[in-house]
């Protein structure tokens, strides 16, 4: 996300913030601010935290689009920012990137991992760690589940 923040900042494309608490998304905003002073924030907003209604869905479109962003970068989580992408795929006019929990850890919610962890690829269990009753299912079960059926698919695309 810093990487593609400062070639936003270059190439003066403006960038959309979806996802994360208000609060979060103002210290972020500040710290894009500070970090990347020419960057183009062109809007940003907090869904709330339920399943929303249609309505809501077509009004967060219609405000990134009428935001002119070139870029969203949506924080909702997995699965629910790469499901939301592909039913607004056709609706949302800038590219869309899902960032997981990037707005926490730049905007100073969250602490990542100790660069040891970061380095040996062990991240990911520092953050089972962290929480883990939100993270276990995602990690565990639909990670399993994926692992499961990798090979399977590996091996139908290859016959065709």
């Amino acid at each position: 996300m810093w990487q593609l923040m400062r070639e936003a900042e270059k190439l003066q494309l403006s960038v959309f913030l979806m996802g994360a608490t208000p609060a979060t998304l103002g210290r972020l905003r500040g710290v894009l601010s500070n970090a990347f002073p020419r960057l183009m924030i062109a809007g940003s907003l907090s869904p709330p935290f339920r399943p929303l209604n249609e309505l809501e869905h077509g009004g967060f479109v219609d405000q990134i689009n009428r935001s002119g962003a070139s870029i969203v970068l949506i924080g909702l989580g997995c699965p629910k920012q790469e499901i939301w992408m592909a039913d607004h795929s056709n609706t949302t006019r800038a590219v869309m990137i899902g960032v997981g929990a990037a707005f926490d850890y730049h905007a100073g919610s969250l602490r990542r991992a100790p660069p040891v962890w970061q380095r040996i690829g062990l991240e990911w269990l520092y953050r089972l760690l962290q929480e883990p009753r939100r993270l276990a299912r995602r990690y565990l079960l639909t990670n399993t589940l994926f692992l499961l059926a990798l090979p399977a698919e590996l091996w139908r695309s290859r016959q065709r």
